[in-house]
């Protein structure tokens, strides 16, 4: 229990397996080891959990630091109801395969609406500086 009504803290998550979703949309599972007063956290036994369409899949990380201010969502990971979900997982090379194929169908979507937004005069400048691909 907090001291502070209406404080949130980490501090009873230590020792829990989390689940932390980034700003650049990785998802990581680990067992949250320690935090400071800048939300940064150390993860032990990590892994990042891809997911595409009803598959995913896990590349494991070992120890990793996350900076707070690149965490959008953490939560409490129950294994019990990972396991009921109708997801399947695959290898890590099937998944990545997969990754890389949704990534380049979500820049042929992405280039058929800018040039279709072009051809009726909208101006549409393309970000390249921080390109995924």
């Amino acid at each position: 229990m907090s001291i502070f009504p209406g404080v949130c803290t980490l501090l009873e998550e230590i020792d829990k397996k989390i689940m932390v979703e980034l700003r650049d949309g990785r998802v990581l599972i680990g067992y949250l080891r320690s935090i400071d007063q800048f939300a940064n956290l150390v993860l032990h036994r990590t892994v990042e959990r891809i997911h595409v369409d009803s598959r995913y899949g896990e590349i494991p990380l070992g120890v990793f630091i996350v900076r707070g201010d690149n965490v959008v969502l953490l939560g409490e990971f129950d294994d019990d109801r990972d396991r009921a979900t109708k997801l399947v997982q695959v290898s890590k090379e099937e998944i990545l395969e997969a990754q890389i194929l949704e990534q380049r169908v979500k820049q042929e979507k992405e280039k058929t609406r800018i040039k279709a937004l072009k051809e009726r005069g909208f101006s549409y400048q393309l970000d390249t500086t921080h390109e995924d691909f």
